[in-house]
């Protein structure tokens, strides 16, 4: 078989081939080209490496033939169009912790040099100027940082100024105060901060929300001594509104990576001694490269191997707690042979989630029932990103409800199916000890304890002696290996469940035979090993 295409728009670090390994085809090609990406991609990939000067539109994302991901080395994806991504099935990956490290320690390279105008006094030295009294800055000890966005960098930040004796406020309305609290931080509102911060660094995404968040009216609340540091998204900060502070006065000065238009060559800001600028360097080291890199392969080779990537953007259900990550494949399991049992694709299918997990996000489960009934059902390609649409076109839909009492197991998942016809199936399944092994507890009312192995036989008839020999008998005559056999019952000369794991699939004229012999109004084998 041909391996899978893997082409790498931009310059990416050794170390992302290194993370692929051998089993792709790698292709490489000049993304910022128009034409050349757009040639590239009609020649048929299956994923693409970018970093920030790709444009995937859904101009590009239609003329690649048979793209699954999108992998964006670095955090920001302003240059993938994510609607349309989704909408074509393509998983969109980032690498959100690559740079966090980097990103925060060039803001506080920003805020030391505003704060002792280092790069006009730098320039000035160059052209032969001993300018000591022109620059003269401003300590950091005992002055108040306020940092705007406390999220994982905004903490980075906190962490190492503090260690410069700064008392360290954010404001974040998204955060706990407890969380902050720990950190040594005291949350308070954006006006406050405003009023009351000596300097002050931007830690947020640009949103509607956000959008010159810092802006005219924002800059007449600041003390004239301030100075403000921007290396997170452009546009948060107005621009324009602060080349008149500090004309005026009203700002001390400003540390600047990002702009509201890039590449920026030419602001009225780089005219003015009181701003160092940098052209958008914050993920720029080779360390934060290399992260990336690494995590983005990595995504693409669970991405492209079927499993779901904890950093896809495009998922819904967003990130995935770690605690709940073991449970997507046992819910793909149940769901698998939950559809296997009923022999067709169900209507609906209730994910209940019972448990200390049901504690956090469970809602991707109800994807994960998804992808485990269509996949079951011979839909091919089924992806986290493309099974609610495929669902959806099969009459299918899925719902998470979470409980966490869970009084028989850790955590418990029991996936609820109504069919066509009016009948209703369910199945449970946990995660046993340390090595979390799938377990089937439960089908309908009967009680198992079963390891969903890739080749299941189920049989439901009227218990009575003599029907397990009949069984072995017949699966020994098919040369099929019986690997490991439960039987289950409502009570003694009831309805009886077996259950058989075996070494291979069961021939639809075996089961039809064993059907006939034990007389069973049930008789399924379930191949969960595609």
């Amino acid at each position: 078989m041909a391996k899978p295409v893997v082409l790498i728009a931009e310059e990416l670090s050794p170390a992302t081939l290194e993370a692929l390994g051998p089993d792709f085809e790698v292709r490489h090609c000049d993304g910022a080209n128009r034409t050349e990406l757009l040639q590239a991609l009609a020649l048929g990939v299956d994923a693409v490496l970018i970093r920030s000067a790709t444009k995937m539109d859904a101009e590009a994302i239609g003329a690649a033939k048979g793209l699954k991901v999108i992998a964006r080395a670095g955090v920001g994806l302003d240059n993938v169009e994510i609607p349309a991504a989704t909408a074509a099935g393509v998983m969109v990956v980032n690498a959100p912790t690559s740079n966090i490290v980097s990103a925060a320690e060039l803001a506080i390279s920003l805020l030391l040099a505003s704060a002792r105008f280092i790069s006009p006094a730098h320039e000035a030295l160059r052209n032969g100027k001993w300018a000591r009294s022109k620059y003269t800055g401003a300590e950091l000890f005992e002055k108040t940082l306020g940092i705007v966005g406390f999220g994982r960098i905004g903490q980075l930040v906190a962490h190492r100024m503090q260690a410069f004796g700064m008392d360290v406020i954010a404001y974040d309305p998204y955060l706990q105060p407890a969380r902050a609290a720990q950190l040594g931080v005291r949350l308070v509102e954006l006006d406050e901060l405003l009023k009351i911060s000596d300097f002050i660094t931007i830690h947020l995404p640009k949103t509607k929300e956000t959008a010159n968040l810092i802006g005219v009216e924002a800059l007449k609340k600041v003390k004239p001594a301030v100075r403000i540091i921007n290396a997170a998204r452009g546009g948060v900060l107005d621009e324009s509104a602060l080349y008149d502070a500090i004309k005026e006065g009203r700002v001390a000065g400003a540390g600047l990576d990002v702009f509201s238009t890039e590449p920026c060559t030419d602001s009225p800001l780089f005219t003015l001694d009181q701003v160092v600028a940098t052209p958008h360097l914050g993920a720029s080291t080779d360390e934060a490269q290399e992260r990336a890199g690494i995590a983005v392969a990595v995504s693409v080779r669970k991405a492209l191997a079927g499993e779901l990537v904890p950093d896809a953007v495009n998922v819904k259900g967003g990130l995935i707690h770690e605690d709940v990550r073991p449970a997507l494949a046992l819910v793909e399991k149940l769901a698998g042979v939950l559809a296997g049992l009923a022999g067709e694709v169900p209507v609906s299918i209730e994910v209940e989630v019972h448990g200390e997990i049901a504690e956090h996000d469970c809602s991707v489960l109800a994807t994960s029932a998804l992808r485990g009934a269509l996949a079951i059902s011979g839909a091919e390609d089924v992806t986290y990103v493309n099974a609610p649409s495929l669902a959806h076109e099969r009459g299918l839909s899925s719902t998470v409800v979470t409980d966490p009492i869970s009084p028989d197991h850790r955590n418990v998942v029991t996936l609820n199916a109504a069919l066509s016809t009016g009948i209703k199936i369910s199945i449970s399944g946990t995660l046993m000890g340390i090595r979390q092994v799938q377990k089937i507890v439960a089908i309908d009312s009967y009680d198992l304890d079963l390891v969903p192995t890739d080749n299941l036989l189920f049989l439901r008839y009227a218990d009575r002696p003599g029907v397990v020999g009949t069984v072995g008998n017949a699966l020994g005559k098919a040369q099929i290996n019986i690997a490991g056999m439960q039987v289950a019952r409502d009570h003694a000369g009831g309805a009886a469940l077996m259950v058989i794991t075996v070494d291979s699939p069961v021939p639809a004229e075996v089961l039809s035979s064993l059907a006939e012999q034990t007389g069973a109004d049930l008789a399924r084998s379930v191949n969960l090993g595609g």
